[in-house]
């Protein structure tokens, strides 16, 4: 088994219930069905979760996870419980574990938004019900999922196109590896030393990946990365845990900003994609946040649509 902890893969069955912890629980053919089904939703959603209910567990604070997830469950018709983990006994001392055999007794979903991905790990094998990873450390998929949607409705197409990533190498950058590579996206990844993504992830996103129809490149300087870029992707540089090391990150990354003379590098008709919350002037500049390049918005409204089709995947709706 992957040191990701592929649960089940999807291809397998589409009538069973199916933990969402990695974009690489899924193949890239399975993707694209959950892509298609997103859009599908984003034109009309029936309530085919009726009298399901969705628990949400935060670790971490959230806005846009918390009110998407809520949105998408009400949306398909079913019910939410949220709580942050003080408010439950896993703030107490209980195990991951028994907490997950508990509420597999009383809810028919998990999201979980979570420090460490060994959490989730342990939640799905100890739940009878679906565990979906609303956030790690390792990994953020369903965020990725959102964002190729976005990209599929710029470009009309996703195979053959190239994306750039700028800035750390964390969980979203470690998430946009697979999924780019799964569905034959080129992605480069400019990071300075000692913040470059997960090489384990990085050594799988490779074994995805099929050259010539998509190359995955790690590279230090930005302006190599975005050449010949359809899309520039940026993220926080300090994310939430890493606020202790604030003012070295910043130093260290400071030659990472995109702005306008790093995305003028890319494609004339390139788009920009941050998965938000944006620390304007220090990742991205105005200029471009709110420039006409920028896709930021789509990218946070698509959260609702993907995570709609999502929570069917994990029921064994879809």
């Amino acid at each position: 088994m992957p040191f990701i902890n592929i649960i089940f893969r999807a291809e397998k069955s589409s009538c069973i219930m199916a933990h969402f912890l990695s974009i690489s629980d899924l193949s890239g053919e399975y993707l694209l069905k959950v892509l298609d089904k997103s859009k599908d939703l984003k034109k009309k959603t029936t309530p085919d979760l009726k009298n399901k209910t969705l628990l949400l567990i935060f670790e971490k604070p959230s806005t846009r996870t918390r009110i998407s997830f809520t949105q998408a469950m009400y949306q398909l018709g079913g019910n939410v419980i949220a709580l942050n983990a003080g408010e439950t006994q896993l703030g107490r001392g209980e195990t991951v574990a028994d907490t997950a055999r508990a509420i597999s007794r009383y809810v028919d979903v998990v999201a979980a938004r979570v420090y460490s991905h060994q959490s989730l790990v342990e939640m799905s094998q100890h739940s009878s019900i679906p565990v979906i990873n609303a956030l790690s450390d390792m990994e953020h998929p369903c965020q990725i999922m959102a964002d190729l949607l976005t990209i599929k409705e710029k470009f009309k197409r996703l195979e053959g196109l190239k994306l750039a990533y700028i800035g750390d190498g964390n969980n979203v950058c470690n998430s946009l590896l697979l999924g780019c590579s799964a569905l034959r996206i080129s992605i480069s990844v400019a990071s300075p030393k000692g913040y470059e993504p997960d090489n384990r992830i990085l050594q799988l996103a490779r074994n995805i990946s099929r050259p010539p129809y998509a190359v995955v490149d790690l590279m230090q300087d930005p302006s190599q990365a975005v050449k010949d870029a359809d899309i520039v992707y940026t993220d926080t540089w300090v994310s939430m845990g890493d606020e202790k090391e604030k003012e070295k990150r910043l130093k260290a990354f400071r030659p990472y900003q995109v702005n306008d003379k790093l995305l003028s590098l890319a494609k004339p008709g390139c788009i920009f994609m941050h998965d938000l919350p944006a620390y304007r002037g220090n990742e991205v500049t105005d200029s471009v946040m709110d420039g006409p390049r920028s896709v930021v918005w789509d990218q946070a409204e698509n959260r609702l649509h993907t995570e709609k089709a999502i929570l069917l995947y994990a029921l064994g709706k879809l």
